[in-house]
């Protein structure tokens, strides 16, 4: 498992968005294009001690692409010219943008790695036994120059040979990025390279930070909301409770605070705020549809890869999916309740919440997206260093229930501490899922008809929002980060007072 790690195509991607936030910050429309068209040779070099391809000038190319996409602009077609900055115009505004599809392949990057395929490694002893050779049902394997030998051509890629090899001498090689994509979405397009079917992916970011040659990326807002905050006005951070250990070891709220102030929010809220107000209302919810028969079960909303893919392969059990609003909207409305001429930034681990914040039902209370990935980069353009900074007071208090909604099965835990507290006596049948393939699983037992009475929560990311595409830090850290500043909150569960609290 690679997210979290500290790679060379994690370097490049947040060097390719620290020279965009500079972009931003810097603003000069006079100059634009050519800083622009500058940043892919600044960043790839003679001089380049680490050397991302075999050639400079791919490397390059492949820089160039990534520059776009930071910028919110889709990738340039192959078979015309198009020039570097095209479609600038467009995004250089200090407003939401952006040109669907969320995540795209760069081709000039891809690798085209094999999508199945079985092969004898150097690992193979040339047994007397030869296994492999006795149970493959197609003959397909045969003896070599005393080693085992597969004919591509006959092998039905059934996996038999490998788990009976007693050296384990069988390598299964298979296409990173469609190995993570847990609905199916990576194919492959004529020339052998990854491409995605649009029709399908629900933008988790999976086979982004799967794909060992960086060739997935997703769009940003980055440049957008730097050119927001060097103009000024007040510009509001939201930020989900995953942040914890993202930033450093010793990081506390109040130095995110004071590093946010210092880019220029003129305020801080954590999100999880917007977690006690769904948890204590979906306990209601289930408790006044589930257990009293009008729905056979509820599923949580506050996951969009989770959300969007139950309406996209489920459409059947839309009705059973969460009305109540995300922790990123209802946090959202608070803060425009409290400051109405803001404008909500909402920072997080999830690439999905940029699709989630573009629908139409949103756009008003969202105004930007941004991951801790590419926040750490706007951090860089500014030189701002956290442990330097530190704010007066910490964020506005949430409880433990509203953080642990980061960690798989943090929401469906919140929701039944809930229950247990407000309906005494109230059995909650709890059921979870983490990552699409085990979500798409537990989605088609409930349409069966296994899961009645059930709560179930689906969370896109193995491990939840912790392990998010947009996230800094390996998941186990993350996991035990959370774990202590769920335990340290002042309260375990939000008062029931919260659900009836008005967000329009």
């Amino acid at each position: 498992m690679m997210r979290g790690l500290q790679t060379p195509v994690r370097a490049i991607r947040r060097r390719v968005f620290t020279e965009v936030a500079k972009l931003g910050f810097k603003a000069d429309a006079d100059t634009l294009l050519t800083d622009m068209e500058a940043i892919p040779y600044e960043i790839v070099n003679d001089d380049t001690e680490e050397k991302y391809r075999e050639s400079t000038y791919r490397a390059r190319a492949i820089v160039r692409e990534r520059l776009r996409l930071a910028m919110g602009l889709s990738l340039r077609p192959e078979n015309k010219p198009v020039h570097l900055t095209a479609g600038v115009e467009a995004s250089n505004i200090s407003e939401k943008y952006y040109e669907p599809p969320l995540m795209q392949v760069i081709p000039s990057a891809c690798e085209r790695c094999e999508e199945n395929k079985y092969e004898v490694s150097n690992m193979c002893k040339g047994c007397l036994a030869h296994p492999c050779q006795e149970v493959c049902p197609k003959g397909a394997i045969s003896m070599v120059n005393g080693k085992s030998f597969i004919d591509q051509e006959k092998c039905i890629k059934c996996g038999k040979c490998k788990s009976v090899c007693p050296y384990d001498a069988i390598a299964k090689k298979e296409r990173p990025c469609k190995n993570a994509c847990g609905v199916g979405a990576i194919v492959s397009d004529k020339y052998g390279r990854a491409y995605i079917d649009t029709e399908k992916c629900v933008s988790c970011g999976m086979c982004m930070v799967s794909c060992p040659f960086g060739a997935i990326s997703d769009k940003s807002q980055i440049f957008q909301l730097t050119r927001a905050l060097q103009e000024g006005g007040e510009i509001v951070a939201e930020i989900a409770p995953a942040f914890v250990g993202q930033f450093g070891d010793n990081i506390t709220p109040r130095n995110i605070k004071a590093a946010l102030q210092e880019l220029g929010f003129s305020e801080v809220y954590e999100v999880a705020l917007g977690a006690d107000i769904g948890a204590i209302s979906e306990a209601h919810h289930y408790v006044e549809k589930v257990v009293s028969g009008e729905l056979p079960f509820l599923l949580t909303s506050c996951c969009p890869s989770w959300a969007m893919m139950a309406k996209k392969f489920f459409p059947d059990l839309i009705d059973q999916i969460s009305q109540e609003l995300t922790p990123m909207v209802a946090t959202a409305r608070t803060i425009k309740q409290e400051h109405p001429n803001a404008r909500v930034v909402f920072i997080g681990p999830c690439a999905a919440k940029k699709l989630e914040a573009s629908r139409r039902t949103v756009r008003s209370d969202v105004d930007f997206v941004v991951t801790y990935e590419e926040l750490q980069a706007m951090f860089d353009a500014k030189e701002i260093d956290l442990t330097k900074y530190s704010a007066e007071s910490s964020f506005h208090d949430a409880t433990g229930a509203g953080r642990g909604y980061a960690c798989a099965g943090g929401v469906a835990e919140a929701i039944e501490k809930c229950v247990n507290e407000y309906y005494p006596g109230v059995d909650v049948n709890i059921e979870h899922a983490e990552g699409l393939a085990e979500c798409k699983k537990i989605l088609t037992l409930a349409k069966a008809g296994r899961m009645n009475g059930c709560l179930i929560e689906g969370m896109g990311c193995p491990g939840g929002c912790i392990a998010g595409a947009g996230t800094n830090i390996p998941v186990a850290k993350a996991k035990k980060a959370l774990a202590n500043y769920v335990k340290n909150s002042t309260n375990d569960i939000p008062p029931s007072e919260l659900a009836e609290i008005e967000l329009k």
